[in-house]
């Protein structure tokens, strides 16, 4: 499989998956709070890398681990908890659309701090993706007003977190495999996400009674398993064989695929935002770099 093969389909895999994980989020916040549920997928997470390979932590340069712990915080820890907040009061959906937003704070970061490369039509495409966010968005911020409104801004928050992330494991992290990558950051944020969750009372007791409890549980072990380790794995192999733009360009595809959930689950998008979904998925072409060598 050729590279440019490959970082295709990484792309589309992920937005399947991720653009899952926001519906998955609204079902465990049903018995879970933000700080709970937070908590609880990051200590899933860790115990499933760990069980498939812990023995990667021993392909990480001890130099490597400073960048390890920042991508593990800025990629996983802070988001965790944003979204999850974040989706107590907005839709699903609607977070989705809102984190489309990270592929424009990648690029200016990029520029900025890592010397990446400028190309106008990379900067068309990003332009392009966002003007379709925003397309998306606009019925949201008609009906969400009020103190409401700023619930949006935890997820441009997130949006900024996973664009240091991207940045950091494309120019810092470039010869550390994958999986040590995504095991790593977990280890980092394990300890800060149990004191976390010690300091809100888990209701331990109520996991195996409580059938909102022991299904909102349900709903993070998948999230956990395919949403964040899975998919941690996969992205930053995605990373590691195309650009911190085009990898970042998910946000862009994985709206469609959250709507689609929001909409099974009742939630409401209207005919002039699908111009929105054309305008994104024109952002990732423009975006792409057309000329990719053969592995």
């Amino acid at each position: 499989m050729t590279i440019q093969i490959k970082k295709w389909v990484y792309l589309f895999t992920l937005s399947l998956i991720w653009g899952s994980s926001y519906i998955l989020i609204k079902k465990g916040l049903v018995g879970l709070t933000p700080l709970q549920l937070g908590s609880t997928r990051i200590l899933m997470t860790t115990f499933i890398l760990l069980i498939f390979g812990w023995k990667q932590l021993q392909l990480i340069p001890k130099d490597a681990w400073k960048w390890i712990v920042l991508t593990g915080f800025f990629g996983t820890f802070l988001p965790s908890y944003l979204f999850a907040f974040a989706e107590t009061v907005i839709d699903s959906s609607v977070a989705a659309v809102l984190n489309g937003m990270t592929p424009l704070f990648t690029l200016i970061l990029g520029l900025l701090f890592f010397n990446s490369r400028f190309k106008w039509m990379k900067i068309l495409g990003v332009l392009v993706g966002f003007g379709g966010t925003l397309v998306l968005v606009s019925n949201e911020f008609t009906i969400r007003s009020g103190l409401n409104s700023w619930y949006a801004f935890l997820v441009v928050a997130a949006a900024i977190c996973y664009s240091i992330n991207v940045n950091l494991i494309k120019h810092k992290l470039q010869a550390v495999p994958a999986y040590a990558i995504a095991l790593g950051n977990f280890v980092s944020i394990v300890i800060p996400a149990l004191v976390v969750l010690l300091l809100v009372d888990f209701p331990w007791a109520e996991v195996l009674t409580s059938n909102e409890l022991s299904s909102s549980m349900g709903y993070i072990l998948i999230l956990s398993l395919f949403g964040t380790a899975l998919a941690k794995v996969m992205f930053n192999e995605l990373v590691s064989i195309s650009t911190a733009v085009f990898s970042i360009s998910i946000t862009y595809l994985l709206p469609i695929v959250a709507i689609a959930w929001g909409i099974l689950d009742g939630e409401q998008f209207s005919l002039i935002q699908w111009l929105g979904c054309a305008l994104i998925l024109l952002g990732v072409y423009l975006i792409t770099d057309k000329k990719t060598p053969q592995k």
